[in-house]
């Protein structure tokens, strides 16, 4: 069986880190992270805002994307042993990808292959203070995230509401190990239930 989950949601709500608390206890368990397919900065727009448009799905290789996801789709076997997942043979032959990203629910090609998506949020505070904590490759100039980075988020996030894509919302301000709990609770529930 093969089964895609999706963990989306606003920039630092702790996609990353439920991510990779999942990847080390799901068996045969691959992850493939959106902000690997970044177009190269040269190639991203400055919009209106003044600001290079990096958190528009325009700034995103998404055709790129959706190839490595096909590649899983195609023979999650050989994609797990490229990436140097130890693939385990007494779990049902169930192999699990989990896409990582800011913009996973708003490419219409994406939207369907997932078998569960989840979409963390936390409070307009919160995440400007997480996102001035953390240092970027490219950092943030003064003003992107209020003039930029959020009015995005909210963009994107009413787009997909406005769309229909149903997302499991989680509280970004819970507790990791409470948020991973969740989650890995409702996969486990929703792999048995296909079994």
């Amino acid at each position: 069986m093969k089964y895609i989950v999706g963990i989306g949601g606003v920039t630092n709500g702790g996609k990353t880190t439920l991510t990779n608390s999942l990847l080390k206890v799901l068996p045969n368990c691959c992850v493939i992270h959106q902000d690997d397919f970044f177009k190269p900065q040269d190639q991203i727009a400055v919009g209106e805002d003044g600001f290079k448009q990096w958190d528009v799905l325009e700034s995103l290789d998404m055709e790129a994307m959706l190839s490595t996801i096909k590649a899983w789709e195609s023979n999650p076997q050989k994609f797990a042993h490229a990436h140097g997942v130890n693939v385990q043979l007494d779990t049902s032959d169930t192999h699990i990808l989990i896409l990582e990203g800011f913009l996973l629910y708003n490419y219409k090609p994406l939207v369907d292959l997932y078998s569960r998506r989840y979409f963390l949020a936390v409070p307009y505070e919160e995440c400007k203070w997480r996102r001035s904590t953390r240092s970027y490759e490219v950092p943030d100039p003064p003003g992107l995230f209020d003039g930029h980075v959020w009015p995005m988020y909210q963009k994107y996030k009413q787009e997909l509401e406005a769309n229909g894509v149903e997302v499991v919302y989680l509280d970004g301000m819970k507790s990791r190990k409470e948020l991973f709990h969740q989650v890995l609770e409702d996969i486990h529930n929703s792999l048995l239930n296909r079994s």
